[in-house]
């Protein structure tokens, strides 16, 4: 019986990265384009098995390029915190296996050969790096209680097969809700065949925060004013002060 994973030797597709942006971060959008890069050269696959699906949310975004497959798509206005942009990307992706990057995250270099350990699994969870978005320094945290609860999880976390997240749970759903991301992720848990729970850092939540100044989203200001009032500072000067703290000057 021929391992999934191979199936990447005869022009298959194995991973679909999706990644939906408001076209606000152009610079943390192009490292994350560089994780994936490093990530698809550490895993030693040939390029054309790995696609990434940069969706656009009302503008005309910048055309990126990369080592391997990326189609960078204009979509009408969605204002719905990416959730129908992931959906319309779902539908048009090719990969056995998907994983989601919004645009100020990175994918870890060993990720993608991490995911090829334990491609029978149809959803894998792996940790990343919260440090620069949180108190704790990794999610999920193991203690006993469910992996999957609010605030323990991230879609970063996942590798998923294209069979449970669109087959059978529909792709993308739960749009118009703030949580969406939590319900999709609780949907595709109860779902899954078989889960697999690794310790390997996959991936770096907020990685390119502070890249492109005036494009905080609203949890990372939320954030950056709950620093500020811990250092005792006002935040008069804008988005330069803002990056200053989200750099940690």
């Amino acid at each position: 019986m021929r391992r999934e994973g191979s199936t990447a030797m005869d022009g298959n597709v194995l991973f679909s990265i999706i990644t939906p942006s408001t076209g606000r971060r152009p610079r943390a959008l192009q490292m994350a384009v560089k994780s994936v890069e490093r990530a698809v050269l550490h895993s030693g696959l040939p390029p054309e098995s790995v696609e990434m699906l940069i969706g656009y949310d009302g503008i005309k975004g910048q055309r990126l390029s990369a080592s391997f497959p990326m189609r960078c798509i204009n979509f009408p206005p969605d204002n719905d915190w990416g959730n129908g942009i992931r959906q319309l990307l779902l539908k048009i992706s090719r990969g056995r296996k998907i994983i989601f990057l919004d645009d100020d995250n990175q994918l870890k270099p060993r990720s993608l050969q991490v995911y090829l350990m334990h491609m029978d699994a149809e959803m894998i969870i792996g940790r990343i790096d919260t440090q620069l978005a949180f108190d704790k320094p990794h999610i999920p945290v193991r203690d006993g209680g469910s992996v999957v609860r609010q605030g323990n999880i991230d879609p970063l976390c996942l590798c998923l097969s294209r069979e449970l997240v669109l087959d059978r749970c529909g792709g993308w759903r739960h749009q118009g809700l703030y949580e969406a991301d939590y319900m999709n992720m609780l949907d595709w848990h109860r779902r899954a065949r078989s889960v697999t729970v690794i310790d390997e850092v996959v991936g770096i939540y907020d990685a390119g925060r502070s890249l492109d100044g005036g494009a905080l989203s609203r949890r990372q200001m939320n954030m950056l004013d709950r620093m500020a009032r811990e250092r005792g500072v006002t935040l008069s000067g804008g988005a330069d002060e803002a990056h200053a703290i989200a750099s940690g000057i």
